[in-house]
Order: C-alpha cells, then sequence, then structure tokens
C-alpha cells in the first residue's frame, strides 16, 4: 500500500492513511495571520521502524509549501526531521 499524506482542516491535523487505516497524523494549530503551528507528531506504534513518520512530515511540508503557507515547528520529531534533511 502507497501512503497518503491528507491535510484535514475540519479536524487540525494531517493525516498519514495507509489503504482504509489512519496510520499517523500530525496535529497543528492556526495563528491569527494564517500561519500553520505544527505541534505534535504521532504514528501508529504498529508501524514502527518503518520510517512512515518521515514520510508524514515531507508529506505535510509539500503540501504547506505548494499551497504557500507559512508554519512554525514546536514538534520536536518534526524539529528533529529538518535537521536530518535540511533540504526539505
Amino acid at each position: 500500500m502507497e501512503p497518503r499524506v491528507i491535510d484535514n482542516p475540519e479536524e487540525l491535523r494531517y493525516e498519514l492513511w495507509l489503504g482504509t487505516k489512519l496510520a499517523g497524523e500530525i496535529r497543528y494549530t492556526r495563528e491569527e495571520d494564517g500561519t500553520v503551528v505544527l505541534v505534535h507528531t504521532e504514528v501508529d506504534p504498529s508501524y514502527k521502524g518503518e520510517g512512515l513518520g518521515n514520510v508524514l512530515v515531507q508529506g505535510a511540508l509539500d503540501d504547506l509549501r505548494e499551497r504557500g503557507l507559512e508554519y512554525r515547528v514546536v514538534c520536536p520529531f518534526v524539529t528533529a526531521y529538518l535537521r536530518r534533511h535540511p533540504q526539505s
């Protein structure tokens, strides 16, 4: 199954889907100026070690950039990802 990352603005989260299973999410908030604040990343523990957290972060960042949205990171996992992948 190919993972899909989608924005679910009603729930204020990016979702990682594997088929019909929600495998992970990045929770976010929105500031008054529209900036998206990435707050918390979580992946179902049954997928530990499969790199899905990285897929989720990259998908969210790609979406934010494609839509021209400003973002700020407070999530430690996303911060660590950006340190490991400065080109992202």
